[in-house]
Formats: structure tokens, C-alpha cells, sequence
């Protein structure tokens, strides 16, 4: 019995030590500081309710506001030089991808010159020209501002510049009046001047330049004229291939000559019946004309011309020769 009482008595005492022990280790704050905590949680509000995404955009957009990149503006380089290229003496990237999907054609004119050497001229075509009639509309290709607008006697004559939101240059050439004046800012379609024959031109025409930081376009290579649209809703310019057109056909030219010049007939019967009314309508052949070429610039057939002049398909034309149109 007595041993009894020592062992209950010795684990009283052990009891008590631990509660003891585990007393020491437990940490309590001061008082002060608990009183500021239980402050701090009584003045939170519902912060669920209060966290929105628009909010957290809001935060975002002005946390990074200031350390965005400015915006390159395209209207500063070479804005003010009064040259066709104005870019001189820049470095231009091997390749770019440019936007042309806003567009608007300028004049639904058929080619009637492609781009390209020119060898009568010994000198590069560096744009296409379309027929047109003096008076007819010319629009802004894509979104813009004009950057110049100039008389130059021994080419261009009268013609505007127009440098666009996609980086590319458009030259507009042989007008016969303006309709916009320079830092106007156009939208695609939007008309800007009136064809015509000024400058060095054997006829009515709208010269047509398509250039990315002075490098002229082959305006084939962005624009589809038989079909009067963009090929593709982006062009990529590349230095090695710019001079390029995509599938350019001088046939499917021709058959859009042949409805352009029907469609302008119908919508102008008087000018029609004055021409045949007239004396009968000649050309005069040029060095390096073909048949085709003659096609092409006047809008009647190959096989037309062959019956109006007793020529056969491969007949050989001289320069100075006439040949009838009518």
C-alpha cells in the first residue's frame, strides 16, 4: 500500500512539472499590441465586395502608364523635304509586313502602262498607270495625311503624296486639279484630286506610285486591278522582291479594259456618239508597242485591230505607224 502512495504521488509531480514546462514555452503578446490588432480588424470593411475587375485594370493601366514607349509618329520623318523620296540617307529594314486591308482603289482604271525598264525611255517605270478621263475621281488609297502636293513640268505634272497610317507613300500623278490641300488628313476612298494629262504625258492617265520609305512598289504587288482589289489583306516588302508583281495578267487586263470601256460608254452616251459622229480614231505606234500593249492602252481588242488595219496576229508594227481604232 505504501508503495502504492509513492508511485501516484511521483506522477503528481511529474504531472505538475510538464504543466509546468508547457507554461514557460507559451508566448503572449503585450497587451498594447493585441489592443491595436483587435482595432485594425474592427475598421476592415467587406473587402469582397469591394475588389472588381475594372478596378484592377484601372490600377494596372496607370501602374505601367509612364513607362510605356512613345508611339513612333510617322509624320516626322522627311516630312518636310519636298522630294518624291524622302527618305534618303535612312536605313530601311530588309523585310516589313504592312496592313493593306483598308483600302480603297484609287481609280478603276485598267493598266494601261505596267511597272517596270522602260527601254524608249531608258529609265524605270517606278509606278502603273491606269486610264482615266481628264475630270475623273481620285481617291486616297489607304488612311493618311498628304504630305506634299507639287507641279513638276518634266514628269509628274500636277501630283500629291500621301503618307499612310501602314507606313506606305502613295504618288498620284497627272492631275488636272487638287481637292485636298497638304497635312489634310484623308480616309481611304476619300477623293483627293481630279485626273488629267499634265506634265510629260501622251494622254489621259492617273500615274500610280506605291512606295514603303522610298522604295517604289510595284503597285501590282499589293493591288489586284483586273479585279479591283488587294490580293492579300497584308503585303510583305522585301528588298529583293519589291520590284515584283503577283500574278499579273495582261489578259485578264484586257478583258477589264474591254468592261471598262463598256460600262464608261454607257454611263457617257453623248461623249460616245460625238466619237462616232467624228472623223475615224487613229494611233500612232510607239517604240516598243505591241499589238497587246496597243490593246491594253485603248481598250480595243487585238482581233479588232487586225480587221481594222488588215494586219494579222503576228504582223510586226513599226513607230509612226497609224493604225485605226474605229
Amino acid at each position: 500500500m505504501q508503495y502504492l502512495k509513492s508511485r501516484i504521488s511521483l506522477l503528481l509531480l511529474t504531472l505538475v512539472s510538464g504543466a509546468a514546462s508547457l507554461t514557460a514555452q507559451t508566448y503572449r503578446l503585450p497587451g498594447a499590441h493585441i489592443a491595436e490588432h483587435n482595432d485594425l480588424i474592427a475598421k476592415q470593411e467587406n473587402i469582397p465586395n469591394e475588389i472588381k475587375a475594372e478596378n484592377a485594370q484601372q490600377f494596372l493601366d496607370n501602374l505601367f502608364k509612364e513607362e510605356e514607349e512613345p508611339e513612333l509618329d510617322i509624320y516626322t520623318e522627311g516630312w518636310d523635304s519636298r522630294r518624291v523620296n524622302a527618305y534618303t540617307g535612312v536605313e530601311v529594314p530588309q523585310t516589313r509586313v504592312i496592313d493593306v486591308s483598308k483600302f480603297a482603289m484609287p481609280h478603276p482604271g485598267y493598266i494601261t502602262s505596267p511597272y517596270g525598264y522602260r527601254r524608249r525611255f531608258c529609265r524605270m517605270h517606278k509606278g502603273i498607270d491606269l486610264k482615266a478621263h481628264i475630270g475623273d475621281t481620285i481617291r486616297a488609297a489607304f488612311d493618311g495625311k498628304v504630305r506634299m502636293k507639287n507641279f513638276d513640268r518634266r514628269g509628274y505634272g500636277n501630283y500629291i503624296i500621301i503618307r499612310h497610317e501602314n507606313e506606305l507613300e502613295t504618288v498620284y500623278g497627272h492631275l488636272s486639279a487638287f481637292l485636298v490641300d497638304e497635312d489634310t488628313y484623308v480616309k481611304a476612298g476619300d477623293p483627293i484630286a481630279l485626273a488629267g494629262n499634265t506634265g510629260r504625258s501622251t494622254g489621259p492617265h492617273l500615274h500610280l506610285e506605291t512606295r514603303f520609305m522610298g522604295y517604289p512598289i510595284n503597285p501590282a504587288a499589293i493591288f489586284d486591278f483586273a479585279n479591283q482589289t488587294v490580293h492579300t489583306d497584308t503585303y510583305t516588302f522585301d528588298k529583293d522582291t519589291y520590284q515584283e508583281a503577283r500574278n499579273f495578267d495582261p489578259n485578264a487586263n484586257t478583258e477589264y479594259a474591254k468592261q471598262y470601256q463598256a460600262e464608261y460608254q454607257k454611263n457617257h452616251p453623248n461623249q460616245d456618239q460625238r466619237r462616232s459622229s467624228g472623223k475615224v480614231s487613229t494611233y500612232t505606234v510607239r517604240k516598243g508597242d505591241s499589238l497587246s500593249r496597243i490593246s491594253s492602252r485603248t481598250g480595243v481588242s487585238v482581233k479588232q485591230l487586225c480587221r481594222l488595219n488588215g494586219l494579222k496576229t503576228t504582223s510586226k508594227i513599226q513607230p509612226g505607224q497609224r493604225l485605226r481604232l474605229r
